[in-house]
Order: structure tokens, then sequence, then C-alpha cells
């Protein structure tokens, strides 16, 4: 066990600093600076995956997400310091009136110090977090994948997957099934409706249980609108689960498998069997098996490392919803196809342990 930091004793009678103190002072100087420097309950941004390269991951996200941010919402505007509102200006004979113009002054010197793209700590490797301020992420990230699977020009090295974060919360049960009342209501509750499949992934974090986290939001969906309809094939709804350490992420995405999963290398590659994609034609099940067979020839074909293995057994556990009579009222082969796809996780996770 590591011994706490002390203090030492220097010549001329005074005390040197521990290295903990050091670290404290810089993590305090940083929160000064304006904007949480963690991932934290109450942010919205955008969880990029990586290729063991978190430093250029983060410089290919600011260029990418610039870019199309300034297509989407005009350049950002920033106020130099010799512009900044100041309260000297005039003289207030109302004490109160001055002090009240000091304290807007302050607030506005602060949001001037906030940028509109901000990159957190994520609290897990090869993970970055970029904080979104006055931007939609969901809106960004789609109108980036669907202008790299027009074009089918590719963009980035390391970046891997961009999924857009709507909302954080605290990753208790609890915590997660209030906010998600709330939280999926402009998707999924009446007049509102569509299909939907879940997908869940968790990082550092080892006392939330994946099965009780899927039925449970399955069951608000289902809840707010009893024409909510799982659909593991091709669902026109995804919700994304991901929890990192204490924070769980959420989002509901469009064109989560035509944009194959929201993979940035992926998405620019042209499909040598366009019927792939169309996952309408054919046999579902079949068409679900062939993806995936497909998707993991490609991995190791191209040599990535085993950081995108749990990402393709997160969509395979997507699918557990699909077992419950509650939620899936339908017959035919989907709850077949929960229990082949379920038990393919279960192999998956075997194998990575």
């Amino acid at each position: 066990m590591a011994a706490p930091a002390q203090s030492t004793t220097q010549p001329g009678g005074g005390k040197r600093k521990g290295k903990a103190q050091y670290v404290l002072a810089k993590r305090a100087r940083r929160c000064d600076a304006g904007g949480p420097r963690q991932l934290e309950p109450g942010l919205q941004g955008i969880l990029i995956t990586c290729n063991m390269n978190e430093r250029k991951c983060v410089e290919e996200a600011y260029s990418l997400l610039n870019e199309y941010g300034d297509d989407m919402y005009g350049p950002e505007k920033f106020t130099d310091k010799d512009q900044q509102p100041s309260g000297s200006e005039g003289e207030d004979d109302d004490v109160e009136a001055a002090l009240k113009k000091e304290v807007g002054d302050i607030k506005a010197s602060t949001e001037l110090r906030l940028r509109r793209f901000q990159s957190v700590e994520s609290g897990a490797n090869n993970v970055v977090f970029i904080r979104t301020l006055g931007i939609e992420p969901e809106k960004l990230v789609h109108h980036i994948l669907q202008d790299m699977y027009k074009t089918k020009k590719k963009k980035t090295r390391v970046i891997l997957r961009m999924l857009p974060i709507s909302g954080t919360c605290k990753a208790f049960l609890e915590d997660m099934k209030k906010y998600a009342q709330t939280f999926l209501e402009p998707w999924f509750k009446t007049p509102n409706k569509g299909t939907f499949q879940i997908v869940y992934k968790s990082r550092n974090n080892s006392h939330v249980n994946r099965e009780e986290v899927i039925r449970e939001l399955a069951g608000i969906v289902c809840t707010l609108n009893s024409e909510n309809k799982v659909d593991l094939t091709n669902p026109q709804y995804t919700v994304v689960v991901e929890i990192i350490k204490a924070v769980c992420c959420l989002s509901v995405v469009k064109d989560y498998m035509l944009f194959r999963k929201y993979n940035l290398q992926e998405v620019v590659k042209s499909p040598k069997d366009p019927s792939q994609l169309n996952s309408k034609q054919g046999n579902g099940k079949e068409a679900k098996l062939e993806s995936a067979d497909k998707s993991d020839q490609n991995n190791t074909a191209e040599g990535k490392n085993n950081q995108q293995v749990p990402e393709n057994t997160e969509e395979l556990g997507q699918t557990k919803p699909a077992s419950n009579p509650q939620v899936v009222n339908e017959g035919g082969a989907k709850p077949e196809l929960a229990s082949q796809a379920t038990e393919g996780s279960k192999s998956n996770e075997n194998d990575l342990s």
C-alpha cells in the first residue's frame, strides 16, 4: 500500500509541499478556468472512442466538429479581453445598481471563457468526451455521418465511433429510471411513437446490472406509449446507454444500423453487397447474423486492436429486452433472434475474459 504524501523540511526551516498538494492545486486552477473538467451528471456532449491515441483523437474531434459546427451554426464568436464588459464605465449613484452591474459583468466574462466544444476527462481509456455548449449533439453527429455516408470521404484516422450524448445522470438504477422518465418523452410519449432497440455499454463500473437496466428502460418506453415496439433489425430509434464509472450517458439516435453503428471508419466504406445494408429485404434474422459476421471479419482483417471488441458485444447485448413478454408482444422470429443474440454475447464475453 502506497504511503501518503508527506511534507519535507527544507534547510531554511520551511516545509516543502508534497506531490498530492501540487496535484490538487493544479486541478483547482483548471476548474477556475471555467466549465467542468471531467464527465459528470448534467452535461451534453459527444462520446468518442479512439484507437490508442487520445491526444490525436481530441485534435481530430476539434477539427471535425468545428468544420461541421460552423456549417450548421455559423462560426464561433470570440470577444477580445479589451472588449470584455467592464463595470468601470460611468458612475452609478445607486449602490445596488452598481452591484448588480458588477455581478452581470462577472457572469458575462465567465461565459466568454466557455468554448462551444471542450474536451473533458471521460474516466476511461481510449474514450474522449467533448462537452458541447449551445449545440444539439444528436443533430450535429447525424449531419456528420450523413455527409460522410454520401461522400464516402474519410476524414479521421484514429476516431472510431462518435456517439451523441443528450444527457447524463448518476449511474444508479433508481437515478437512471427517474431521469429516463422525462428524458425519453420527446421520442416515445403519446402521440409520438416508434420502433426501438437499446444498446448498452459499461466501462469501469461493476455495480450496475445490464439486464436490469435494459429491462427497466424498455419498460419505460412501452409505458410512455403502448404502440412503441421493439425492432432489432431496422428500428426507427436506438436508445444508447453508455456507463462510465458513476456516470450514465443517454441518447436517442436515428439510422444507427444504416450508419454502421455510428462508426466513422466503416460508414465511408462501400459495401460489396448492398442488400446487407437494407435490413428490410430477406429474412431479418439472417441479415442480422450475417452483418455481425461481416463486422468481425473486417475487424480481424484490418488488424484493429481489441478496443472494438467490447463494442460488438454491446450491440449483441441490446437484444435482451426481446425476451421480456411484456415488451415484445409480437410472435415470429423475434424471440428466437433475441435468444441467439444473447447467447452470442455471453460467448464473446467469455472469450474476452
